[in-house]
């Protein structure tokens, strides 16, 4: 039991610290415009790009961890970080921070990791509380936004990026020392055993979900503070602070999906957080002159969101037993490839016709479109290949 909780504590302690490093350079975003005078898109894509690597990372290292063992690919990831995170404080041009940045997506991806080590730990039965609890990682986010600007501004830029180093480095070594290995209650399998969870068409419906869910919590919260400094010209200590408030409302809802998904289900629960979120989506654009209105808006959005991500998460070791790691980073690099992808939709749409609202119009689209993904797992169920492995997704109502 002791080991257990360290296991699942500790992982989540990792997982904010690296979340916080892997969201430092959009919480410097409008500093940094402003350092290489950048355009909207160009901006955009230096918030993205960590997000591109993060996404994509997660398959392979959700894979090692099912088969080398969670505490030593987690342990390795973050020494790893600590290279992007020192050469992005010696950069002196666009080009070079886009190169790091690019690099430093890699703390993106200990989510896969996370999920991997610590359901290995737990039983099915509590698997939805426990990696909403694991998902409050995601909390690091919030906690860049409410130190990178104030450090930021006494210390630097590339301070903050050597002090992100330290800290991992520091990490590193508590969570090799205080944890162990999770026991494997399933025999190793190849790769391409491990990559066979592809076939499940669950895997790629539950994946359009959190594209959405997933996808939509990283673009909000990592462009948040673009989009408030543009909008109200509000000092980079106060769009931390408010781009906080959304990355903490959306974390701490998360559990609070996943155990409502345990106790109701998550089809119910995921219909009504995707229709809540086409309606929000359509509200905020109209509400920009509106302050108050506006920040509710995304207030709502966030725990929707977060709620969204706990309900997903809850059904993502139902898809292949045994097989987390493979499932769990397929459907987690889809939900991050979102957060790159929206980013970009949101710069490119405000740079051509001058506002934001073409772009939450197809983030709502992008919502109809998980309703109707829902419909299909309702009306067809499993496929007959899962019915005799798992007792997974229909039968959730």
């Amino acid at each position: 039991m002791k080991d257990q909780k360290a296991a699942l504590w500790i992982s989540t302690i990792a997982m904010i610290l690296s979340f916080t490093v892997w969201s430092l350079i959009a919480q410097a975003a409008p500093m940094i415009q402003s350092m290489y005078h950048l355009s909207d898109t160009k901006l955009s894509l230096l918030i993205a790009i960590p997000v591109l690597l993060g996404s994509v990372m997660r398959i392979p290292l959700g894979i090692a961890a099912d088969r080398f063992g969670g505490r030593k690919v987690y342990t390795l990831t973050m020494l790893t970080l600590i290279l992007p995170l020192i050469g992005a404080g010696f950069s002196t041009s666009f080009e070079m921070l886009l190169f790091w940045a690019f690099l430093i997506g890699l703390g993106g991806a200990t989510f896969a990791i996370a999920v991997t080590y610590v359901s290995q730990w737990y039983s099915s039965k509590s698997q939805g509380y426990v990696l909403g609890i694991v998902g409050l990682g995601n909390i690091g986010t919030a906690v860049s936004a409410f130190t990178v600007p104030t450090v930021v501004s006494k210390f630097g830029l590339s301070w903050t990026f050597w002090g992100g180093a330290l800290l991992m480095g520091l990490m590193s070594i508590i969570f090799w020392l205080c944890t162990k290995e999770a026991p494997l209650t399933h025999k190793k399998t190849t790769v391409k055993e491990q990559l066979s969870v592809m076939k499940y068409q669950s895997l790629w419906i539950l994946s359009l979900f959190y594209f959405l869910t997933f996808g939509g919590f990283v673009a909000f919260s990592l462009y948040l503070p673009t989009l408030l400094k543009g909008l109200y010209d509000v000092s980079l200590i106060d769009v931390g602070v408010k781009t906080a408030g959304f990355v903490v409302v959306a974390t701490f809802v998360r559990p609070l999906g996943g155990y409502l998904a345990d106790r109701f289900g998550a089809i119910k629960l995921l219909t009504i957080l995707f229709i809540g979120m086409v309606g929000t989506s359509i509200l905020i654009p109209f509400a920009v002159g509106n302050f108050i209105v506006f920040s509710m808006g995304f207030l709502l959005m966030g725990a929707f969101l977060g709620a969204g991500n706990g309900a997903v998460f809850k059904l993502v070791p139902d898809v292949a037993p045994g097989q987390t790691g493979a499932s769990s980073g397929i459907i987690g690099a889809i939900g991050g490839i979102g957060g790159f992808v929206l980013p970009l939709i949101l710069g490119f749409t405000k740079e051509l016709t001058g506002s934001y609202t073409l772009g939450f119009g197809l983030f709502s689209i992008n919502a109809i479109i998980c309703l109707v993904g829902l419909k299909h797992m309702i009306r067809d169920g499993e496929t007959s290949k899962q019915k005799k492995n798992v007792k997974a997704l229909p039968s959730i109502h």
